[in-house]
């Protein structure tokens, strides 16, 4: 069975890293893959340099999300990458905004179309913790669209004909300014303490 599996999951990855189904992205599709994970990590999509580098959170912003990791955990970024399956909304960068210079955000036909993937993952991995990083995550994951709502607790939700448990992370990009609150920053060390002591966390890292 674990095989099947193992032979499932990859048989996705392929199709998932041969996708060229939304025109107006750029770059090929980035997945941080993780057979048999127990744990998901679903962001917002790549940038430029996570296609280039061909994973997921790969510059700044990745510093500072395995950054509270390793701070409150004792987690490195290489055991994380080694056993969560790192993931995003949309697995292609969107390109950039032209209104603001930052990058898009991904249109409701390219996360419709990029769900089918994200449904296949959930659906062969069966993970019992899903950590959302954004609000585009959350909004997917959880119908939530405030960060105030959804950061600092565990959230039920069911996808893919699987149930699981979601915690939300603030975005760690530097443009965003919201945990420069000390009522938010409070909310994110609260999440990070609930997803190390979940206990899909706990037994994925023997700890």
């Amino acid at each position: 069975m674990v095989t099947a599996k193992r032979n499932e999951f990859a048989r996705h990855m392929r199709t998932l890293l041969a996708c060229r189904a939304c025109p107006n992205v750029l770059g090929e599709p980035v997945t941080g893959g993780v057979a048999g994970a127990r744990v998901m990590l679903v962001g917002q999509a790549p940038g430029p340099h996570e296609v280039e580098d061909r994973r997921p959170f790969a510059y700044t912003a990745g510093k500072r999300l395995f950054g509270w990791f390793t701070d409150a955990l004792g987690i490195s970024e290489e055991e994380f990458r080694a056993r969560i399956h790192v993931c995003a909304v949309i697995r292609c960068f969107p390109g950039k905004d032209p209104k603001n210079g930052g990058d898009r955000v991904p249109a409701p036909d390219e996360i419709a179309r990029c769900g089918e993937h994200l449904d296949r993952e959930i659906r062969i991995l069966g993970p019992k913790l899903l950590i959302a990083v954004g609000t585009l995550a959350s909004q997917q994951l959880l119908d939530i669209s405030q960060l105030k709502d959804a950061v600092g607790r565990v959230h039920r939700a069911s996808r893919a004909g699987r149930s699981f448990d979601v915690v939300v992370l603030p975005h760690p990009s530097g443009r965003s300014t919201w945990i420069n609150k000390p009522e938010n920053a409070a909310l994110l060390r609260r999440s990070i303490e609930l997803i190390g002591a979940h206990p899909a966390f706990v037994k994925t890292f023997g700890r």
